[in-house]
């Protein structure tokens, strides 16, 4: 991976005399980074993951794991990585922190062009095609999103971890570690469900866990939420779910209140938590049409002038 040379300066990516000029969309969030690569015309090339590069978990690290998540999209196309030929368009988790995304331009390597929007926004975009509709993310966070007939958009949620992000991974994750806190000390009885939290933890006792939870972030919490649906039969676990549920439709209600607009559930925890989506919105679910990534490379394109 590159080393960073300071602001503005990322260095170690392959030079090259190569004159072709190419659009990546990136996806960036708490779990992880999808990156799409395409032509100058928008034809995909290559699509390639990585690390999480959401900027709550930092501005420099976001950037290292976006520029090796290319080098491997341009890698899989057999193509050489130069950022000189690249219009970027970022869908990321963290950018309505205002500092975080100045200091993200700031970092930024020397691009043909380089746009930057909320994964909200480009998670919507993907979604509907840029047509009306709403969104509602979940991940490691989550938020949701409408687009309107004139083009205009708006967000519910996303106040991130750990008082806001209802339905997410690490919400999921924070409250089911709250059950294991409960059984280490007597107040709800030990079940397989907690013998699952305490091994994610790579604990014993309380005393490990407390070492857990003294290092643990919103990534780290959703890792815990597979053991959320994979325990769905217990009583504490399937009422968390419900919950998830029941903050999904309250996300939509906010923010189409009406009730007339398509709505797509994007994101790892999508599919899961589709069944805990209350009967009356389930109706109006539909598929996204395509993903963050896709979104942003609509961006991409966009700020290239293409």
């Amino acid at each position: 991976m590159a080393a960073c040379d300071g602001p503005g300066k990322l260095a170690g990516m392959t030079k090259s005399q190569n004159s072709n000029e190419y659009l990546i969309g990136v996806d960036g969030g708490g779990s992880g980074t999808r990156v799409v690569l395409a032509d100058a015309n928008g034809r995909e090339l290559a699509r390639s993951t990585g690390g999480p590069s959401g900027l709550g978990l930092g501005v420099e690290r976001a950037w290292r794991e976006i520029e090796a998540t290319c080098a491997r999209a341009f890698d899989s196309a057999a193509l050489p990585f130069d950022w000189r030929a690249c219009a970027i368009g970022c869908g990321l988790a963290g950018v309505n922190h205002a500092g975080w995304l100045a200091q993200f331009h700031a970092m930024a390597p020397a691009v043909r062009a380089l746009a930057v929007e909320s994964d909200a926004y480009t998670t919507l975009v993907g979604a509907h095609g840029g047509e009306p509709g709403v969104i509602v993310a979940l991940g490691t966070g989550s938020i949701a999103a409408m687009l309107d007939e004139r083009g205009a958009w708006r967000i519910a949620g996303g106040y991130g971890f750990p008082s806001g992000d209802e339905a997410s991974g690490a919400w999921l994750g924070l409250r089911a570690i709250v059950h294991l806190q409960q059984v280490l000390d007597g107040r709800a009885p030990a079940d397989t469900w907690s013998d699952a939290l305490l091994a994610r933890t790579g604990g014993v006792d309380r005393d490990g866990l407390v070492v857990w939870l003294s290092g643990a972030n919103q990534t780290t919490y959703a890792k815990l939420a597979p053991t959320v649906f994979e325990n769905r039969g217990h009583p504490v676990a399937g009422a968390l779910l419900a919950d998830a549920g029941r903050e999904i439709g309250k996300l939509v209600a906010a923010l189409d209140p009406a009730g007339v607009l398509p709505v797509a559930l994007c994101g790892g925890l999508a599919a899961p938590l589709e069944p805990f989506v209350p009967s009356a919105l389930r109706g109006r679910l539909r598929a996204p049409l395509a993903d963050s990534a896709a979104g942003a490379l609509q961006i991409a394109r966009r700020a290239a002038g293409t």
